[in-house]
Parts: C-alpha cells; sequence; structure tokens
C-alpha cells in the first residue's frame, strides 16, 4: 500500500507554502502523488501543511491554521516528503503535546554540526520544536558519555516537566511511535525502612562479646577497645562454625554496642579476666607482635701472637649460623660410628644441597636424641670425666687446656699464614680419636632450632595439614582452643562420611 493512503485507501491531503519555487512545488506534487497522496489548493481540516521554517509565510500559517480542533493538522517543514519516502513510512508527528510542538534544546555537548543538523530535522520532520532555549525547552538533550550530561541531570532533576535525554532518545521515541521519558528509578538513601525491626541484642551475645574482648584486650589500661580492627577481625571468623554467632551484627554494631554500654561491659569482662588470669602478651592478644629477633654483637678478637690462641666455642659458631651445616667433607666420623650421614643422627633429618652440605632440621619430638648413640668415642668419654678441662677462660686468665693448639698446629697455622675464625666451620669439624664428633658439634646439634611442635602434633594427631592448624592458631591464639578445634573437626567428618557397613 503506497505510503501516503490511511487503513481506508484514502489519499493523505497536503497544503504546499505558496511561496516556494516553482521548481521545488512541482517536486513535492510529483512525489506526493506517486506516493498515493493528494495536494490540496487549500489549507486542508485534516493532513500536513509543507512550509519552509523560518520564513515570515510560515509564522503567518502557523497562526492562521493553529488550533485546537483541528489536532490531525500538522505544520511540517516541505523536506517531511522526502523523508518519508526515504524512511518508507509516514511518519508520526509524535513531538506533539495539545496540538503544540514539544520545544527541545540540543545542547553544545553534541559538537558536531552534522549530527546536530540531522538531529533538528528529525525532530521537525516527527513534530517538535528544537530550536527552544535551555530554560523554556521542555527537553534538553546533549552527549551522555560528557561529564556536563551528569551535571545536567542534577541541575535539572528538582525542576518538574524537564527532562534531560541523550541525543539516541529521538531515535528511540520515532521507533516507538510515542514520546516516553527515561523513568526514574528509587535509589535506597540508607537506614532502616520503617517498621523494619533490626536484630536486637541479647545476653547471649553480650556475654560473646565479652568473652572476645576479654581474650583479645584483658587490661583496659592498654587501650583499644573502642578501635575498629577489633571488631572487624571478630567479623573475620564468621565462617568458623565456632563463630556463626557473629554473623547476626556487622561489626560497626558490636563496636557500637561496647561503646554505648562500656561501663557495664567492663565489669563483666573484668570478671572473665580475674577468672582466666590471662598475663600481658600472651598469644592472640590484640596488639601485640613478635618481638624483632635481634642479632648478637660480634667483638673482633685481637690475634693473640703467641702459640697459645683460643679456638671458637660453640655459642659463636651458633650466632654466625642460625642452622647447623656439616660439610659433606667433615662427615667421616658418621662412618665411623656406623651411620652413613648426618640423617642417621636421632632426632635429625637431612636436606642435601648441590654444593655438597647437609642442613639438619629438628625431627619431631616423637624421635628424642639419644646421646648414647652419639658419645661412641672414647676421648670424649675421658673429656667428660675430666670436666675441668672444658672450663671457660675468664678475663685475661690463661686459655683453659682445651683451647689450647698443639705446636704442630700452631706451626701449621704460621707456615700458612692462617687462623681460626669465630664462626668457622671448620673449627667445629676436627678430626678426634676414632672418627668421634667433637662436642663442639654436639651442642650445635642439641641447639638446633625447633619448629613449635604444638601445632605439629595437632596436626599429625587429627590428620590435617600444619599450615591449616597454623591459621586457625594465629586467629584465636590460643593452643588449647586450637586442639578442641581440629579434633571436633575431625569427629565430624569421620560421623559424617561413615560407610554404610561402619554403622
Amino acid at each position: 500500500m503506497p505510503i501516503f493512503q490511511d487503513s481506508n485507501g484514502l489519499a493523505v491531503k497536503f497544503f504546499v507554502q505558496k511561496d516556494l519555487s516553482q521548481e521545488v512545488q512541482a517536486e513535492l506534487c510529483e512525489t506526493i502523488t506517486s506516493l498515493g497522496g493528494r495536494v490540496e489548493a487549500k489549507v486542508p481540516r485534516q493532513g500536513y501543511i509543507l512550509v519552509q521554517p523560518g520564513t515570515a509565510e510560515e509564522e503567518r500559517l502557523r497562526l492562521c491554521w493553529t488550533s485546537p480542533d483541528r489536532p490531525d493538522r500538522h505544520f511540517v517543514p516541505y523536506t517531511y516528503v522526502e523523508a518519508c519516502k526515504i524512511a518508507g513510512m509516514l511518519l508520526k508527528q509524535i513531538f506533539v503535546e495539545d496540538g503544540v510542538p514539544i520545544g527541545m534544546h540540543i545542547h553544545s555537548s553534541i559538537a558536531n554540526i552534522n549530527a546536530r543538523s540531522a538531529l533538528s530535522q528529525r525532530i521537525m520532520h516527527s513534530g517538535g520544536d528544537p530550536h527552544a532555549s535551555a530554560q523554556s525547552a521542555r527537553v534538553i538533550l546533549a552527549d551522555p558519555t560528557t561529564e556536563i550530561f551528569g551535571h545536567l541531570v542534577k541541575t535539572y532533576q528538582g525542576v518538574p516537566d524537564k527532562y534531560i535525554e541523550s541525543y539516541l532518545w529521538v531515535k528511540k521515541c520515532i521507533e516507538r511511535g510515542s514520546v516516553i521519558y527515561t523513568p526514574l528509578v528509587y535509589k535506597n538513601p540508607g537506614g532502616r525502612r520503617p517498621g523494619e525491626e533490626r536484630t536486637q541484642f541479647t545476653e547471649e551475645d553480650e556475654e560473646h562479646l565479652c568473652n572476645w574482648i576479654a581474650a583479645k584486650i584483658p587490661y583496659k589500661e592498654t587501650g583499644g577497645r573502642t578501635g575498629n580492627r577489633l571488631y572487624q577481625q571478630l567479623c573475620d571468623l564468621s565462617a568458623d562454625p565456632e563463630y556463626a554467632w557473629v554473623s547476626r551484627h556487622t561489626w560497626q554494631s558490636w563496636r557500637e554496642r561496647y561503646k554505648k554500654n562500656a561501663a557495664r561491659l567492663d565489669t563483666l569482662i573484668a570478671s572473665i579476666v580475674d577468672r582466666k588470669k590471662p598475663a600481658p602478651g600472651e598469644k592472640g592478644q590484640y596488639g601485640y607482635v613478635r618481638q624483632a629477633e635481634t642479632k648478637p654483637k660480634r667483638t673482633r678478637k685481637k690475634r693473640v701472637k703467641n702459640a697459645e690462641q683460643p679456638q671458637p666455642d660453640a655459642d659463636d659458631f651458633m650466632a654466625s649460623k642460625s642452622l647447623s651445616v656439616v660439610p659433606a667433607m667433615h662427615l667421616g666420623g658418621l662412618s665411623a660410628m656406623g651411620m652413613q650421614g648426618p640423617q642417621d643422627l636421632p632426632g635429625m633429618q637431612e636436606i642435601h644441597h648441590t654444593d655438597g652440605m647437609y642442613s639438619q632440621i629438628a625431627a619431631p619430638a616423637s624421635t628424642s636424641l639419644d646421646r648414647s648413640m652419639v658419645r661412641r668415642s672414647p676421648a670424649e668419654e675421658e673429656m667428660d670425666e675430666e670436666g675441668s678441662e672444658w672450663m671457660v677462660r675468664v678475663g685475661d686468665a690463661e686459655p683453659p687446656a682445651w683451647a689450647k693448639r698443639k705446636a704442630s698446629e700452631d706451626l701449621e697455622g704460621q707456615n700458612g699464614n692462617k687462623r681460626p675464625r669465630p664462626g668457622d666451620s671448620s673449627a667445629l669439624h676436627e678430626e678426634v680419636p676414632n672418627g668421634g664428633l667433637t662436642p663442639q658439634t654436639l651442642v650445635a646439634i642439641a641447639n638446633i632450632h625447633v619448629v613449635d611442635q604444638g601445632i605439629r602434633d595437632i596436626a599429625k594427631e587429627f590428620r590435617f595439614t600444619v599450615e591449616e592448624v597454623q591459621e586457625y592458631y594465629d586467629k584465636c591464639g590460643e593452643m588449647g582452643r586450637t586442639r578442641t578445634r581440629f579434633q571436633r573437626m575431625r569427629q565430624e567428618l569421620l560421623a559424617k562420611f561413615m560407610d554404610e557397613e561402619d554403622k
């Protein structure tokens, strides 16, 4: 069906402004006729009046023929005919309200001149007025990708019958065939809704809160009970079944509960502390951190010119070496004892390095160090009996007998221009009769750093990883609670995944 015919097959009527050029009028008449329309010599009661915008004749025609009684009489630019031909449809006059075009303002944020011109034509072809000022316009069209768009929305959000729309809004309205302004959505301003009940604090909640504060900050004078971090740490434990009660309130609510009832709750906390009597600085208390390791000062020993130079003792060696590292070339004594390496020593485990070194770490507590297996050297047994030979040099006194070197060793040291240095590992592995280990080596072995055995015992007993046990212990800071937790977890797992034949 031709686009200039209505649903009943009747031709749509057009009136052309008389002062247009003859060529334009002739072209308009030809196009309208070819599309099924009809050109009238007089203004029709129902139809379209084709005008040239901005001319005096257009203004006269609008004043004379605009009437609320004729809502189906529309004023459109003469380019409307070509626009309908390109669109393949009769463009509806949707931007009209009570027979008056809706005023629209094209904001300067739409900087492209061609885009502004095309937008203006599209508005006029659909019945709107794109030449209204920003103050008088019903709709302000702007570029939504610019900062000015948000500023316009905030500026006019309180003005009734004033809308800020994107330039794409015009095309959407034309495609829908109606004007629909962008709706407003409700944004919750915060706070509790009227009639909505908040979760009330119970006596049990306060008891839990007091126990937490008593464990973390048992003594109020240390400060920190009204800080944020204490209660944030509490809510971080909400995933733990033991702390399921934490999720009843936010950390801000827990903090405010204490602040507003500090005088009363402090009394309850004090009674808990008096019953448990925790010492300041116990593990798990808030605000206490592990003291940094201090490195012992090493004093440079003056070189002794005579032959009696003191040998470095085991304490100097342990200060210079955090762990006992025994070179592979000095393990001959172990072979003489029937051992293949340091791994055969009770209480020791071996870590092999590519540089030919052995590292020893402490074995679990269940493996004890049996000194009777290590001290097999007759020379060492003799040394133990003569305990006086192991006295320490005091002041400027003469070095003890065990610290004196043989004359041959002094001569060798002078010829080689070498002297033992404190912390030198070779000093710890001098060969002794019968292939035994020197007492310095035994002291180093006995003083090996032991990992926190309680954590490892819990992990081994209840079959969890050390990392899991360590993580929970760092949170609660109590070894008894840690053991109880993982014992319960293992019991729960066994009960839940028990096979049918085991029941």
